[in-house]
């Protein structure tokens, strides 16, 4: 059992980890024996803050030992194939967690026969999504499906996953990019395969959009992406997340995964303003991670 992305689970199984992460954290010490004496390696090929600290935390306090490893030290693909490395770190380890460049190399990684848990790759961002979920509803706790959410900005990895959250949960989302800037083709073309009745809507004019509870955004730019910035600004200032867009929207929640470039692609005052979820959702990452882990290494037990 993996998590490479969140088509590797059902609409329950994501219902049960956001009821455990919500437990977790009204619990802090509770599941603190969960993985004892296990050890997690931590495969990372791009740099992290708060994916490496809420990880490390979290395996941390589920009585596991992380074992942090990055490109230079590991050099997967060039030193040695992804396949062995993982099938040496099977040798030692429980896990993998891997916040890798590319989706295939998570799939090379699972040859291990241990969980791997994608912690960021250019298709996917699941535990970002399980964050985002749990957030929303914490801030929406009767019924996140009457909920309207608005992603607006590039269909990366972020919103990709979202998409996949929002479709399998049955919840209303909206996505404004750029033209020529939207989600992959081969990814839609899975997500209606697997969700054909989702409520996402595609556009490209945010003018269109009259209404939204929340508003999400990410970086115009991802990491990794050697697009000129100064050029890729020009195309999105259209899209910005300012207080004109959140009083025009009727907005009651601002959300947006991190780092961010202040000013581009959202405001001061509305990324540090009174209905930012900003720092809700990175205290969330914590509490996700750990249900992640708690119900992959059950599921794993009983195969």
């Amino acid at each position: 059992m993996h998590l490479l992305s969140l088509f590797d689970v059902n609409a329950t199984q994501i219902k049960h980890m956001l009821t455990l992460a919500g437990y977790m954290k009204a619990h802090p010490a509770s599941f603190q024996n969960s993985l004892k004496s296990k050890s997690i390696a931590m495969l990372f090929e791009k740099p992290s803050l708060r994916t490496r600290v809420s990880f490390e935390v979290g395996i941390h306090q589920l009585g596991a030992q992380p074992i942090y490893l990055d490109a230079q030290m590991v050099q997967p693909g060039q030193r040695e194939s992804v396949e062995d490395i993982a099938r040496n770190l099977a040798c030692w380890t429980h896990g993998i967690v891997a916040r890798v460049f590319k989706h295939e190399t998570l799939h090379k990684l699972a040859a291990a026969r241990i969980p791997v848990i994608n912690a960021l790759c250019d298709i996917h961002h699941p535990c970002q999504t399980l964050a985002d979920l749990l957030t929303i509803q914490e801030r929406y706790p009767i019924d996140m499906k009457v909920v309207d959410i608005l992603y607006v900005g590039e269909g990366n990895n972020v919103c990709q996953s979202l998409m996949v959250g929002a479709a399998a949960l049955d919840l209303k989302l909206t996505v404004i990019c750029p033209p020529n800037y939207g989600p992959q083709a081969s990814f839609l073309r899975e997500l209606n395969k697997r969700y054909p009745q989702h409520r996402i809507t595609l556009g490209h004019d945010l003018s269109t959009v009259s209404h939204a509870d929340v508003v999400y955004t990410d970086t115009w730019l991802s990491m990794g992406d050697n697009r000129d910035y100064k050029a890729t600004c020009e195309i999105f200032a259209p899209y910005q997340v300012n207080q004109a867009l959140i009083k025009r929207l009727a907005a009651t929640t601002v959300m947006h995964c991190l780092p961010a470039h202040r000013n581009d692609e959202i405001t001061d005052e509305v990324m540090d303003g009174p209905i930012s979820a900003v720092l809700q959702q990175a205290e969330n990452r914590l509490y996700v991670q750990k249900a992640v882990f708690h119900h992959l290494f059950e599921e794993f037990s009983q195969v």
